[in-house]
């Protein structure tokens, strides 16, 4: 099994619609930039056993219809974690096959929320992590459909953005599930708001899979954590809100559902797993620690610097005064990351560690640090290469290092990606399952 385009997302979807045609509906939500199809698989929700009468059920793609629910599935946000889309169509099939999670609940998986970025990231079946960076490519934030609302005004949001928010105002989902991955490291769950109980389903399934679980994920430093993996985006004011990211969260299409008293979890699974980010033993001396691994990034990223200037003549208008369409995004993305790093590094040597740091909180600092560097070096190097830059050979070199370095230091593992389906879609029905029972014990369900 390899990650599919979303090219073969939309052949799978339609295919499935075709079966399915009374309870599956494929519809575009919108265009993105380089016009694509924005692809909305809608799965119609069944009667539920305690309703009655016409609000009982819902119509695929239609309005929310009296108690009915609706659960919005993300893929693609990230033009790099393309398990998205396999695990949107796993789920949509599994929902189909099980009728309790559509008892009273439509189901809709937004395929590939950045196809064009998805384009450019081509690595549908990596071997290894320099196979996977070969072909590297992650928009720079304000192009990413979910963290643009963080980082431009309204009136200047991509349509992919538009697409993603327009559906949420239309469906006014009870659960937004955002699919995320991450190329080496554990799997954890984000949420805007806790969802009790979460934690067991979740932590029995990456067991089961042999899935470590990212005890101390740098995305959500200091953040609470009702149960190992599990982390809630703190409430507006508190200082941990994402330290080491330039977006508010709380601007993202994450908060959007908030609009309409709805949840969004955020699912993040390993590409190749580590068990140095599921060590709960306390680290001896994290302050120190980041202090190296702030050292380093920063040279490392000088590295890096040092290549980008040494290109800044590819950035020129060629003949005719045209940039070359192909280099221009990884370039943006080149340079978004290397300006993001200062503040980083300034963030690990001030504030430091939070009390009680332990071994995997580092270790996720450490894979977080290796992995900036690596990614704007990799999309350096695919322009290089392109150009026949005299400079592409050095950065080659040092890509290829890199990668050995990191699976070497994390003992890198690799999860098939059916495995990384499998534990997404489980995690998914289990924050459904769990929020509909803790709307249940409130009355609220």
């Amino acid at each position: 099994m390899c990650y599919p385009t979303p090219q073969e997302l939309g052949l799978a979807a339609r295919a499935l619609a075709d079966e399915h045609p009374g309870e599956v509906r494929l519809r575009q939500a919108g265009t993105s930039r380089a016009g694509q199809p924005i692809w909305v698989l809608s799965v119609a929700a069944t009667a539920r056993p305690d309703a009655d009468g016409p609000g009982a059920a819902l119509g695929t793609g239609g309005p929310v219809l009296g108690d009915a629910r609706n659960v919005l599935v993300v893929a693609g946000a990230h033009a790099n974690e393309p398990v998205g889309g396999a695990t949107a169509l796993s789920l949509a099939r599994r929902v189909l096959r099980d009728p309790a999670p559509r008892a009273g609940c439509g189901w809709h998986f937004l395929l590939c929320a950045d196809p064009d970025g998805a384009d450019l990231h081509r690595t549908p079946r990596p071997y290894s992590l320099l196979d996977y960076h070969r072909y590297f490519y992650r928009p720079p934030g304000p192009e990413q459909p979910e963290w643009a609302p963080s980082l431009l005004p309204a009136d200047r949001l991509p349509p992919e953005t538009l697409a993603l928010t327009a559906l949420i105002d239309e469906l006014r989902p009870v659960l937004q599930v955002s699919l995320h991955a991450t190329d080496l490291g554990g799997s954890w769950v984000q949420l805007t708001r806790d969802i009790p109980g979460l934690a067991e389903p979740f932590g029995k399934s990456a067991a089961e899979l042999r899935i470590p679980v990212e005890n101390g994920a740098s995305d959500a430093a200091g953040w609470p954590s009702p149960g190992p993996g599990i982390f809630v985006i703190p409430q507006p004011g508190s200082e941990a809100a994402g330290a080491f990211h330039p977006e508010d969260t709380r601007l993202s299409t994450w908060y959007h559902a908030h609009r309409y008293a709805g949840t969004t979890a955020i699912v993040e699974v390993p590409m190749w797993a580590s068990d140095l980010v599921d060590d709960p033993t306390p680290h001896p001396d994290p302050r120190g620690a980041l202090r190296m691994l702030a050292g380093r990034l920063t040279a490392d990223a000088a590295l890096v610097g040092a290549a980008r200037e040494r290109a800044r003549s590819r950035d020129r208008p060629g003949p005719g005064g045209h940039e070359d369409p192909a280099a221009a995004p990884l370039l943006r993305a080149v340079d978004w990351t290397l300006a993001l790093i200062p503040r980083i590094t300034d963030e690990w040597t001030g504030a430091g560690a939070p009390d009680g740091a332990t071994a995997a909180y580092i270790a996720s600092i450490d894979a977080f640090g290796r992995r900036l560097s690596l990614r704007a070096a990799a999309m350096l190097l695919r322009v290089l290469r392109a150009e026949g830059h005299p400079a592409a050979p050095g950065l080659e070199g040092l890509v290829t290092g890199w990668c050995e370095e990191f699976a070497a230091r994390f003992g890198a593992r690799w999860i098939p990606v059916a495995t990384q389906v499998e534990h997404q879609s489980r995690t998914v029905l289990a924050a459904y399952e769990k929020l509909v029972a803790a709307g249940r014990s409130t009355g609220r369900a």
